[in-house]
């Protein structure tokens, strides 16, 4: 509970990705740098993978193991996202949804301020105001994508059945924009969209949990999409407060100790400033043997040095054209182990990246000044890539717009546009330009220290709620009809 120095306690609940791990974990960080303590919360194996935070906030930053309930066809050791193929993953989100007991009874003997959570558990709300305990839904996806995932009630989007509903932007929306997903993108992902498969709909989830917080929280800015963050206000009548961008903290100095680090680090010094393609695809998206075929032989047709980080965990595949390392010895390298992407971005020989548009990618990015080649994934990529592409923050390799399929001409086109030819300079301008935005600390350390203010002002404790014996109701374990 919280002390007479009026300092808050506060837990966080993010859902089993890294993807969410990390930002959760930043804004632990930032908001244990003002003397409060944090209960983060999740499964033994990924706080065992998780970085330990810097020594000075150890003692404010608790690490809580809950175990992850076995679920029949989940694997035993898959705790997380990046262990998994894309349709094991219900079976993740059907193990998740048991820890809403051990939760609960943590809440209960903890008796926090405030819990944060994420958009998986969306029975949190109503167990935290049982307990007199304030809850903030935090969402690490932009204003923008929860707009046009939860649109206003009754609206012909809010209606959408079809794949084809959902590659049309918000007509509810009072401005104009293209944030869509395009054909190929929302198919790859409607049975998590509509609830097939015996799922509980990520729109139900996101829908469920905002419903039942008393706050908002977003990984944005004013700044950066002030129209959407009033639009989403006006959807659900809710405090809305953004929380920054959360950049990751830039490597300063060099880790000896380190010795992949210090590898790949020799490789890059060799290479001109400005010349080398990064390539990554986050945990989460997976490439088909095809698709990593055409890639790799863009990769090779665009006559680019490239680093290219090859996650092959969790049922991603790996298998190379015959060859192409050999034929691209010297002006590419294809890692197959974890990599420090921070570092690789901030090397100056680094000019631009190609990713699968992840927020926390592109965040990483932009604050270190590297344009963008979009080849959007899974979740909200794409309407990401919307935003970016209305931003000319970045381009988006050219695909077929029913199967998503794209060519190692197109590839190589698009690598080569960003990165040496003369029309590709509006997107390092552009980035250039949000670079400041999107690395500037004190303005981070301003929307953290307006997150507290609001905790402190609204805390159920402050405002004299009293806490009660929970009693779970069965109900909001099972999936919505």
């Amino acid at each position: 509970m919280a002390s007479t120095d009026d300092k808050l306690h506060v837990v966080m609940l993010p859902w089993l990705a890294f993807g969410h791990f990390l930002p959760f974990l930043e804004l632990s960080k930032l908001i244990a740098r003002k003397g409060h303590r944090i209960s983060f919360l999740s499964t033994p194996r990924n706080i065992d993978r998780l970085p330990k935070p810097p020594a000075e906030l150890s003692h404010l930053i608790t690490f809580v193991k809950l175990p992850l309930p076995p679920v029949e066809n989940l694997p035993e050791d898959a705790e997380a996202t990046t262990d998994l193929p894309y349709g094991k993953i219900k079976y993740l989100k059907k193990a998740y949804d048991e820890l809403q007991r051990p939760v609960a009874a943590f809440l209960q003997d903890a008796a926090p301020d405030w819990v944060i959570f994420d958009f998986a558990p969306f029975w949190l709300g109503p167990i935290a105001a049982k307990l007199g305990i304030s809850s903030a839904f935090f969402s690490i996806y932009l204003a923008s994508s929860v707009c046009f995932m939860n649109p206003i009630p009754g609206t012909a989007e809010d209606c959408r059945t079809t794949p084809e509903d959902f590659t049309v932007p918000p007509k509810s929306a009072p401005f104009k924009s293209t944030v869509a997903f395009r054909l190929f993108e929302v198919k790859r992902i409607f049975d998590d969209v509509s609830g097939e498969d015996d799922l509980v709909p990520v729109r139900y989830r996101v829908g469920a949990g905002i419903e039942g917080c008393d706050l908002v929280v977003l990984r944005s800015c004013y700044e950066f999409e002030s129209e959407w963050i009033t639009f989403l206000g006006q959807i659900h009548s809710k405090p809305v407060i953004p929380v920054g961008l959360l950049p990751p903290p830039v490597p300063m100095g060099d880790d000896g100790k380190d010795k992949g680090w210090q590898t790949i680090k020799h490789w890059l010094d060799t290479k001109p400033p400005g010349s080398v393609v990064y390539v990554a695809f986050g945990t989460e998206a997976k490439l088909s043997q095809p698709e990593l075929a055409e890639l790799a032989l863009g990769l090779e047709l665009s006559e680019l040095p490239f680093f290219w980080v090859l996650n092959s965990q969790g049922g991603g595949v790996s298998e190379l054209p015959e060859g192409f390392e050999e034929r691209t010895k010297g002006r590419g390298v294809v890692w197959r182990s974890w990599a420090p992407q921070m570092k690789i971005l901030s090397h100056d020989s680094v000019g631009g990246f190609l990713c699968h548009s992840g927020w926390s990618s592109v965040v990483e990015a932009v604050q270190l000044g590297k344009p963008l080649v979009l080849l959007t994934g899974l979740s909200d990529t794409g309407l990401v890539a919307r935003v970016l592409e209305e931003k000319k923050m970045a381009y988006s390799v050219p695909r077929d717009e029913r199967d998503g399929w794209f060519t190692r001409d197109s590839v190589a086109d698009s690598l080569r546009l960003v990165m040496v030819a003369g029309g590709g300079q509006i997107f390092k301008d552009k980035v250039q330009e949000m670079k400041r935005l999107f690395g500037d600390r004190v303005l981070q350390d301003q929307y953290v220290d307006n997150l507290l203010a609001h905790f402190k002002a609204h805390t159920r404790r402050a405002s004299g709620s009293g806490r009660s014996t929970l009693h779970i109701n069965e109900k909001t374990k099972k999936n919505p009809t």
